[in-house]
């Protein structure tokens, strides 16, 4: 395993030269070195000697466990309150403190040992097992929301398809997956469910956006360092299961030059003009369809007036591949279409001896990786899935589980049922349908075998 170094972005000196700016990355941007963040994160293998799940269908079958996927069916009017009233607390990037206060005190309310917040604003509550070697398992949901300060985060109300439907920002990603914990844990002490693993509950921070994945780093990196056995996600709606990993490079591009008037200046080169070759060179990359690549220049900013050559523009732009290499390859080809427009913006104006340089400032940078198919937690989710009446296909995203994937941790992300539409949306929607609740009854089969229910 890599060890992580983390990688700083290029100096902001207005006077940094364009090949400094632009030096490749090195390989510490490798697998170990893109879990730096929010907090350093060292590699730690995957512990060898953890018990494997046991049979998600027999499990389903247990007592106890049949009496907790009952009381998730009979008692999915709560889950639905849950998840409406969780979501109506605002919860904006890097803003998260109400919810997660809230989130703290239900946690609480429920019963489960330990609930705090820490350092980096992750709220953690327990379920002690009955053996002390039992696996640790931890299901979480993602607090932050992309939606700005200030969002209106009413939850309306009506029916569809023989269920609730639900409108608000966030409400299924992951207002649903918050909501999916909170049923678990309501129908575990209720039953009395008892397992020889430590369950741990978790709402992290900074899932979305910028972000940069800091609360599950934090998790891995310090919280829990060395501690767990096994991580689920909860996010978002349906049944599908996350195995591989989308990594992704997020950057933002600084074009600078000294400016002027765009009359009496006029012959110098010009920070807009370079960015715009940038994005022409960007846009006729050709990339590999498999494994899947993509990139996007998605927000320009910068400008003083109409008349007026700019002293400074930029543009953000967005890079993901399943594939580690095929993101780096990509990376490095947009690093030189950089390097060349602005040497191609110079060269178009050989008689002036303003400088021109970019700059590449680091938003966020997240792991590719990937498990097997046939990897033990795999496949426990899709059997999880199979004894509650659902059906789950595998696939590739990018969410909280890229960190303990990258870590060699056994990890996924599944859904929490339902279904969802218009994600980072203000239009975004939950239908709940005839059998919503069959979503809260797949985490708790898939977490009480994880945990090694018997």
């Amino acid at each position: 395993m890599t060890r992580c170094t983390v990688v700083r972005s290029a100096p902001r000196s207005p006077a940094a030269g364009v090949g400094a700016a632009l030096a490749p990355l090195t390989a510490a941007l490798a697998l170990g070195a893109v879990l730096a963040g929010a907090g350093p994160v060292g590699a730690q293998p995957a512990r060898r000697d953890a018990p494997l799940p046991s049979d998600p269908a027999r499990v389903a079958q247990l007592p106890a466990m049949r009496r907790a996927l009952d009381s998730l069916r009979a008692t999915n009017a709560w889950t639905l309150d849950q998840q409406v009233s969780i979501c109506e607390i605002p919860a904006p990037p890097f803003k998260e403190q109400r919810r997660a206060e809230e989130l703290r005190r239900r946690f609480e309310q429920l019963g489960l040992r330990g609930a705090r917040i820490d350092a980096e604003g992750n709220v953690l509550a327990e379920r002690p097992g009955t053996a002390q070697d039992g696996a640790t398992v931890v299901i979480s949901g993602h607090l932050d929301t992309v939606f700005p300060e200030g969002t209106d985060v009413r939850v309306r109300r009506d029916t569809a398809n023989g269920g609730p439907r639900l409108t608000a920002p966030g409400i299924g990603d992951d207002c649903r997956g918050l909501a999916v914990l909170l049923a678990v844990a309501r129908a575990f002490q209720t039953a009395n469910v008892r397992t020889p693993g430590t369950i741990v509950f978790v709402g992290t921070v900074g899932e979305e956006g910028e972000g940069n994945l800091r609360g599950v780093r934090r998790l891995f990196a310090e919280t829990m360092k060395g501690q767990v056995d096994y991580f689920i996600s909860v996010d978002g709606t349906g049944f599908g299961t996350t195995h591989r990993a989308v990594g992704s490079h997020r950057y933002t591009v600084r074009f600078r030059g000294p400016g002027g008037h765009s009359y009496g200046a006029f012959g110098m080169p010009n920070p807009a003009h370079a960015l715009g070759r940038a994005v022409a060179r960007i846009a006729d990359l050709q990339v590999p369809a498999d494994p899947r690549t993509t990139f996007s220049v998605s927000v320009l900013r910068g400008g003083q007036s109409v008349n007026s050559i700019p002293g400074e523009v930029s543009m953000d732009l967005d890079m993901r591949s399943e594939s580690a290499e095929s993101l780096q390859a990509l990376d490095g080809r947009v690093r030189a279409a950089i390097e060349a427009a602005v040497a191609e913006e110079r060269a178009r104006w050989p008689q002036s001896t303003a400088a021109l340089a970019a700059v590449i400032d680091t938003i966020g940078i997240r792991p590719a990786g990937a498990q097997p198919a046939d990897a033990p937690i795999v496949r426990a989710a899709l059997a999880a899935a199979r004894a509650i009446g659902e059906r789950s296909e595998t696939g590739a995203s990018s969410t909280d589980s890229n960190v303990p994937i990258g870590l060699g941790i056994p990890a996924v992300t599944i859904d929490g049922g339902g279904r969802g539409f218009g994600a980072h949306s203000l239009a975004e929607r939950y239908e709940d349908g005839p059998t919503g609740w069959r979503g809260p009854q797949w985490a708790a089969v898939l977490v009480a075998a994880l945990a090694g229910a018997r």
